[in-house]
């Protein structure tokens, strides 16, 4: 079993005759300083032969010299000014071989590459726990000589020290204070860069082979949007790929939408691809999305079974008979999850990332695409909007479900493309968004309410011998058909609403 912790930390640059100064500083919560015993550590990194992982801010290393030897996983957790933050995961495993659990973790960012040891770093370390007066610890100060070795050969070698935060609320000022004596003391800020990155060098620091898009701008050919388009929806997958793994919260809802917007964008843009990778692209963006429905639903109904059940406080409902819908939601959901988890263990969903990789990074584009984003752009937002008009306009409040689920999708339709468009075009196409995600939300409240109304009828006769869940489950079956009726009055207010602020106008339907 993996074990999982968040690592915050500072690192500073240091000359060899450095001294460590006094860390003691009260004033700041630092009521003493215990030294600890020296460690002599030995890493193995793992990596491509490219470095991809350290090009992704990504390393995995074994490790000895520190308790039982181990294998750890470190995942970019975002920066805070000039702070390194890590979410560190570790497995036990022989020395030969990744653990599976984080092999497992790195699926999007590999995308069927092997990883082969590619540097051993032996680190001489001396550590400081900065204490306060309650003898809780604060921080740790670690004081590392690194060598990169090849073999008995000494390649380079440097010092950093490392300030630590604890789990412990007053960790971030102590962290500072101590930061603050060591500048004073002669130590530099350092480049926030794993060790393993310093000691390759600057290949490990090239950019990842997933960069950053550039910023379009309206007078730029629409095929760089494109390539915009792209490149931020893979990103968004990938980014969310570690989520959905490790069951973190609303991960699966943001890797569902990253296909969703991707699919979205590859139609809204078809006039200008002339590539014959978009519609099997489009294909297994559709099945992936759909592998994720099922947990996504559930995930959703979950939350809404305990608003629907407090929507009456006057007409409480049974709270033994509303556990037990809890927990036969709480298990479908584990198994929709664990369904979900799966299909990313895939060679289908490798291929997806490889095939999606490769279309990002240049994909074949029309004569029209050539023309810049303000020419270009208007039309084929404008057409996406008209969809959805067509539609909405045509909506009675008889209609059946599927006609008003018909009529959400294609305000996301329009909703992605006018956001996508905003990329170069600014204001003008986020008032559109704004008002295509107006509709959206009345229309997924509607088809929330649906499909927990379905969902409730299910349940009812999956127990028909347990009266009390079957009423409870018909009075939030009732209740939420009552808000599909309230979604349908309203609906025709908000459209109206948009049809008098005109932000629509701009475009050329």
């Amino acid at each position: 079993m993996a074990s999982v912790s968040r690592e915050v930390e500072t690192k500073f640059s240091v000359h060899g005759s450095f001294t460590v100064p006094d860390l003691v500083d009260p004033d700041e919560g630092v009521a003493g300083v215990r030294s600890e015993p020296a460690l002599s550590l030995r890493a193995t990194y793992v990596d491509t032969p490219t470095l991809r992982l350290a090009r992704e801010g990504i390393t995995l290393r074994y490790r000895t010299g520190e308790g039982a030897p181990r294998w750890t996983l470190k995942l970019p957790a975002g920066r805070r000014d000039a702070t390194l933050s890590r979410d560190e995961i570790s497995a036990a495993g022989p020395a030969a071989q990744v653990p599976d659990e984080l092999r497992d973790l790195l699926t999007a960012a590999l995308r069927g590459h092997v990883v082969a040891p590619v540097a051993v770093l032996k680190t001489q370390r001396l550590t400081y726990t900065l204490l306060a007066a309650d003898d809780a610890v604060l921080a740790e100060v670690v004081d590392d000589t690194v060598s990169l070795v090849e073999g008995r050969r000494v390649v380079s070698r440097f010092r950093e020290i490392e300030v630590e935060e604890a789990d412990d609320p007053r960790a971030a000022q102590a962290c500072a204070a101590a930061g603050r004596l060591l500048l004073a003391a002669g130590a530099v800020a350092g480049e926030q860069l794993p060790k393993v990155v310093r000691a390759l060098g600057p290949q490990a620091q090239q950019p990842s082979d997933l960069p950053a898009p550039p910023a379009v701008h309206r007078a730029d050919p629409a095929a760089e949007l494109v390539r915009w388009s792209l490149r931020t929806g893979l990103a968004r997958l990938v980014a969310a790929d570690v989520g959905v793994r490790r069951s973190e919260h609303d991960a699966v809802h943001q890797m569902r939408v990253a296909c969703r917007r991707l699919g979205s964008d590859l139609r809204t843009f078809a006039p200008l691809l002339d590539d014959p990778r978009t519609d099997p692209l489009r294909t297994e963006l559709a099945w992936l999305a759909g592998s994720l429905g099922e947990a996504r639903d559930l995930e959703v109904l979950r939350a809404r079974v305990t608003r629907t059940a407090r929507q009456d406080p006057l007409a409480p409902l049974d709270p033994d008979a509303l556990a037990l819908v809890g927990r036969h939601l709480h298990e479908q959901e584990q198994v929709a999850m664990d369904s979900a988890r799966e299909a990313l263990r895939t060679d289908r969903y490798v291929d997806l990332l490889v095939l999606l990789a490769d279309t990002a990074t240049e994909p074949a584009v029309t004569e029209l695409a050539q023309k810049p984003c303000k020419i270009v752009l208007p039309p084929l937002v404008g057409a996406a909007w008209n969809h959805l008009a067509k539609r909405a306009g045509r909506l009675a409040p008889d209609d059946p479900d599927d006609d008003w689920h018909r009529a959400r999708i294609l305000a996301k339709r329009a909703r992605y493309a006018a956001e996508v468009a905003a990329q170069a075009l600014g204001k003008p196409a986020r008032a559109t968004a704004a008002d295509a995600t107006a509709v959206q939300e009345i229309l997924g409240e509607h088809q929330d309410a649906a499909i927990a109304a379905d969902r409730m009828s299910a349940l009812a006769l999956q127990d028909p011998s347990d009266a009390a869940l079957a009423v409870t489950c018909g009075r939030l079956m009732e209740r939420e058909r009552a808000n599909v009726r309230a979604a349908r009055a309203a609906f025709p207010r908000t459209w109206a609403g948009i049809g008098k602020r005109k932000s629509a106008s701009w475009l050329s339907t």
